[in-house]
């Protein structure tokens, strides 16, 4: 689950991450107030789940309150396209108005799990307000890397290792230290997959300030998190996943025109590649679970279908939990109900196969059913591009 800017500052401050003063505002009237509290310069910023706001237009710096009302008015509503929307962009909603700094140099923080070593690693880069791909790709020697026992946390050793190595000034490396061991706190108490501060910032006058901020929570233990689940904002999440979520399917909305339903995150992943393989591209990720019944593979395919790039529909199965003879009920009432045009290939193995095979045959509906999995990938990415 993503958040915004304003609400990940909000949890760093809470476990004493420095951050600059700043009020969300969802109106114009409201970030004209913000801007009048905070006094001075301010910067508005658009909050939607994206980066690039900046060369898209959604960050201004406004002299004075006046100012900032008439950027918040232009901001507010946009549609604000950056490299990570995509072209359709996202609407504007809210804005965070907060006060200007000084700024001496942008540096970069971040935690990810290094899944090779199993455990978290903290970077740090002297590379800060750029793209940390673009820093990994053209110069992975300027990211430093400690990785650290989610049990233990940073080491005071390795905060002020990482500190020195990114060229923090002697002066304000405890500052920048502890900042590095709050974030690392924060990131861990959440159970936060990623905790993100670009730029963190050195001031002209010695402070460190995480200038922004980027927070996404493990979906699989926000149930732990009641107080966080209230942060979510579905406007900025794809309509098709929020509809998935609610009938407790794993849906992830992708750019091909072949549609997938699978059962299990393992063979979902194996059946997009095999449909790369074969010529085609999978037009999203769909774990259907390995106990659905046959109302979550009508929701599944109902779903699936709402996706207007979807040519053709590949549905791999290995009936474990759930029998092949459950699977193709619910394939063949989705086809009654929801009126079905684009083809369908089916391959399925497992428990009571054969069943669920003739259920499909005696169906009426002009299912395919591929042999084996290359056989079904390379049937329907044809089948796809008629």
């Amino acid at each position: 689950m993503k958040i915004h800017e304003y609400q990940a500052k909000a949890i760093l401050a809470q476990y004493h991450v420095p951050v600059p003063r700043g009020e969300v505002a969802f109106t114009v009237e409201e970030a004209e107030a913000a801007a009048k509290k905070i006094g001075g310069s301010v910067v508005v910023k658009a909050q939607i789940h994206a980066g690039g706001r900046g060369k898209g237009g959604g960050v201004k710096v406004a002299k004075d309150a006046a100012e900032a009302a008439a950027i918040a008015d232009k901001i507010l509503g946009m549609t604000l396209v950056t490299h990570q929307t995509g072209p359709e962009g996202r609407v504007v909603q809210r804005l965070l108005v907060e006060e200007t700094l000084p700024i001496e140099r942008e540096l970069y923080l971040g935690i990810v799990l290094d899944r090779v070593q199993g455990k978290p690693v903290f970077m740090a880069s002297a590379s800060g307000g750029m793209e940390i791909e673009e820093v990994a790709a053209k110069t992975p020697d300027l990211i430093l890397k400690e990785t650290f026992e989610p049990g233990d946390g940073l080491s005071p050793y390795q905060a002020r290792k990482l500190a020195f190595g990114i060229g923090i000034p002697a002066a304000s490396v405890p500052a920048a230290a502890a900042a590095m061991t709050a974030l690392v706190k924060a990131c861990i108490a959440t159970d936060a997959s990623l905790a993100e501060i670009n730029p963190f910032i050195l001031t002209q006058d010695g402070r460190v300030v995480a200038l922004d901020a980027k927070i996404n929570f493990d979906d699989n233990a926000l149930y732990r998190h009641k107080n966080l689940l209230e942060l979510r904002d579905i406007n900025e999440e794809d309509p098709l996943e929020v509809e998935a979520s609610k009938h407790s399917l794993n849906y992830i909305k992708l750019e091909g025109t072949v549609g997938c339903m699978v059962n299990g995150a393992g063979l979902a992943m194996a059946t997009m590649d095999i449909i790369k393989y074969a010529g085609g591209s999978p037009a999203n990720f769909l774990d259907v679970g390995g106990g659905a019944n046959a109302e979550q593979v009508k929701n599944a395919f109902r779903i699936l279908l709402s996706d207007k790039n979807v040519k053709a529909v590949l549905i791999n199965i290995f009936g474990g939990i759930l029998r092949c003879d459950t699977l193709a009920t619910g394939v063949v009432a989705a086809a009654r109900d929801l009126n079905i045009k684009v083809p369908i290939v089916v391959r399925m193995e497992g428990t009571n196969v054969e069943q669920g095979r003739k259920i499909l045959l005696e169906s009426g509906f002009n299912f395919t059913v591929g042999q084996d999995m290359r056989d079904a990938a390379e049937k329907v990415v044809k089948l796809a591009a008629q």
